[in-house]
């Protein structure tokens, strides 16, 4: 008996089958996943579980007998083939079909990786995105070993602090002037480069890879200024790509990411999509986010959306970052920014406010909770405080929300 199939057993998938079963739906649900695990979180993998403070056990999002108790058919270790749209079929790898009356692809994003012909295939070189990934590189992580990190985004970053934290010597390469360029202001990166200088990582910015050496195993690093470096293990951490290739395969629109409209339907009105994989209207635009909220609050809007609900996902922008002891929890988005306030808080706390003008974009907040709480409720609100209020250390920033 065909119904709702869910490709891609993520934060996404997960949350869609939890929520339409929350509202109600029952249909039959399936759930495909190529890993094979339950759905687990992934933020935890280059930070907690990485240093062995978390297990298997409390990476998982929910118990194994919750998808038998919801009557949800959990297909791990599966992979999909193609999709037919015209036949509502699903093949997967090993000859089987399934048949659909509605298809949700969740089926995220893709670490890059770095081109064979530079050595990217070489044995000790990883990315960070699976748990596999992780469990492959765990006996790496040993006192004094030398570590090369490619990128600069807040995977290295994090990447980096467990190094750290771990006794390795730990060296960070950022093609761009400074990490964290692209996603975040000269003021958050000048925080986070001090704050791993002073735990005795090596960052090297404005420093391109020409290639890795060795021969079946990676030994070292030519750098693009000439520099040659030793390397026990690389990391890569230079972005991410959504997970297009079914859904191009099948003739969906792609946009960067699988192309929906507002409700999270795809180019088939019996095809939807949710999470880092889908690109959705967004202020006169077209926007794809990779954050857990957004893969939460969207595939959980989509699954109403697939129930008739015709409800508009309205995005609300959140992330983080945990980088030795200090959090880092961003609200908002900051594209279009001209100015940067910032707020001193209690301690070590800080927090940058960007501003468009007088419109308060988005918040990056360092161990301090009260300033990201307050600063995503004004923006959710769309409510922008003086600039010279927010500055005021003085300032009660509660009352702004009154």
């Amino acid at each position: 008996m065909s119904g709702i199939v869910i490709i891609g057993a993520g934060q996404a998938g997960a949350s869609l089958a939890a929520r339409l079963r929350a509202l109600k739906y029952d249909g039959s649900i399936t759930l495909i996943g190529e890993e094979p695990v339950p759905p687990y979180q992934r933020p935890p993998l280059s930070k907690q579980y990485l240093l062995g403070e978390m297990g298997l056990d409390r990476l998982l999002l929910r118990s194994e007998s919750f998808y038998e108790d919801q009557n949800i058919t959990l297909m791990t270790g599966t992979n999909v083939a193609a999709i037919d749209p015209t036949a509502k079929t699903v093949a997967l790898a090993d000859g089987r079909t399934m048949p659909y009356t509605q298809l949700a692809l969740t089926t995220g994003s893709v670490p890059r990786k770095l081109p064979p012909s530079i050595g990217g295939t070489l044995e000790g070189v990883y990315t960070v995105r699976t748990l596999a990934d992780v469990d492959a590189m765990t006996t790496e992580f040993r006192p004094n070993a030398r570590v090369l990190i490619v990128g600069g985004g807040y995977i290295g970053l994090e990447a980096a602090a467990v190094a750290s934290k771990l006794g390795l010597d730990v060296t960070l390469i950022e093609m761009a002037p400074r990490i964290l360029q692209r996603v975040a202001a000269r003021e958050t990166s000048n925080y986070f480069r001090n704050l791993h200088l002073s735990k005795g990582v090596t960052l090297l910015e404005g420093t391109g890879l020409e290639r890795l050496t060795g021969d079946t195993r990676v030994t070292g690093v030519i750098l693009s200024d000439g520099n040659k470096l030793d390397a026990d293990f690389v990391i890569v951490g230079v972005g991410i790509i959504p997970a297009t290739a079914l859904a191009e395969d099948a003739g969906l629109a792609i946009e960067n990411g699988i192309r929906t409209d507002e409700f999270g339907r795809t180019s088939d009105g019996s095809i939807w999509a949710a999470g880092d994989c889908a690109s959705f209207p967004w202020k006169d635009a077209r926007l794809r986010l990779e954050s857990v909220g957004n893969a939460i609050d969207q595939a959980e809007c989509v699954a109403e959306n697939m129930l008739g609900a015709q409800k508009p996902y309205l995005a609300k922008p959140w992330f983080w970052s945990d980088q030795y002891d200090v959090k880092l929890q961003i609200a908002g988005l900051n594209t279009g920014y001209d100015r940067i306030v910032t707020r001193q808080g209690e301690g070590d706390a800080v927090s940058f406010w960007y501003y468009q003008g007088d419109t308060l974009l988005a918040v990056d907040a360092m161990n301090d909770a009260r300033a990201y709480m307050i600063g995503k409720r004004l923006i959710d609100a769309g409510r922008s405080p003086d600039p010279a209020t927010i500055a005021d250390a003085a300032t009660d920033l509660k009352a702004l929300l009154k």
